[in-house]
């Protein structure tokens, strides 16, 4: 199983490096910056191999081009005209083969977030940009509700012990409006203090699992009771099924 570092960028992004069992060699997700990753890779004696991307927005991208210049990388990604120097357009598929040092990817469609949105997953590990945070989700910047809402209905069917990376450190504020939405969730108590405890001592609160999700992201959580009664309240109508309390739930958390 490879070894995962997270690389802090910009203000709150990770930019995951993927390390070889076998060599000194890396993967790079989603370089916002290219900056930190270099500084990575110098002090440690790293050898960059791909960048995989699994979005076009400017803080998953704006490092490529450096990188590419100074490392001659080849880029994965979605079809996307906004991310830069892409040479391999990706669209679902069991086996993607990025280099002989690594075991081979699936990759999974989820859009929602933005309209091409991609994730890779190997082994139990899930990289999946920012369609579903610890405790939330990705807003809509160019996808529909009903493709979010599907998107992470895929990604539950994962095994419960999947290991997620996402694209931010989101987890504390997420958790804030998930106690608000469930308050007598205990599982989501439990978490507010465990992140806590990690964000003071300045670690990542990354990984989550697909377990941890299923008990605390009120986003997958639509056929709860309590998760239902808080999104009508707060539209003020009766809401039919659990794609109407995700989006009710949506506009919500996009309130200022």
């Amino acid at each position: 199983m490879s070894n995962i570092q997270a690389v802090p960028a910009l203000v709150d992004n990770y930019i995951w490096l993927i390390h070889s069992v076998d060599s000194n060699e890396v993967l790079i997700v989603d370089p916002g910056d290219a900056t930190p990753v270099i500084n990575a890779i110098t002090e440690q004696g790293l050898t960059p191999v791909a960048i995989l991307i699994t979005h076009y927005h400017y803080d998953h991208v704006d490092g490529i081009e450096d990188l590419v210049e100074r490392y001659q990388l080849p880029v994965y990604g979605p079809a996307n005209a906004f991310i830069p120097k892409l040479s391999t357009v990706l669209s679902a598929t069991n086996q993607l083969s990025v280099h002989p040092n690594f075991p081979d990817f699936e990759v999974l469609e989820i859009p929602g977030h933005t309209a091409s949105h991609i994730a890779y997953r190997l082994d139990n590990m899930l990289f999946c940009g920012d369609t579903l945070f610890a405790a939330g989700c990705g807003r809509l910047l160019g996808g529909t509700a009903e493709q979010l809402f599907n998107s992470l209905q895929q990604l539950i069917t994962l095994p419960a012990d999947t290991k997620i990376y996402c694209g931010h450190e989101y987890t504390q504020a997420n958790l804030k409006f998930a106690s608000l939405i469930e308050p007598n969730n205990t599982a989501i108590k439990q978490r507010i203090a465990d992140t806590d405890k990690l964000r003071a001592a300045k670690q990542p609160s990354l990984p989550t699992t697909i377990a941890a999700e299923l008990a605390t992201n009120p986003f997958l959580r639509g056929d709860q009771a309590e998760v239902i009664q808080a999104a009508q309240h707060f539209t003020g109508t009766e809401l039919p099924n659990p794609l109407a309390v995700f989006t009710a739930l949506r506009a919500w958390k996009d309130r200022p």
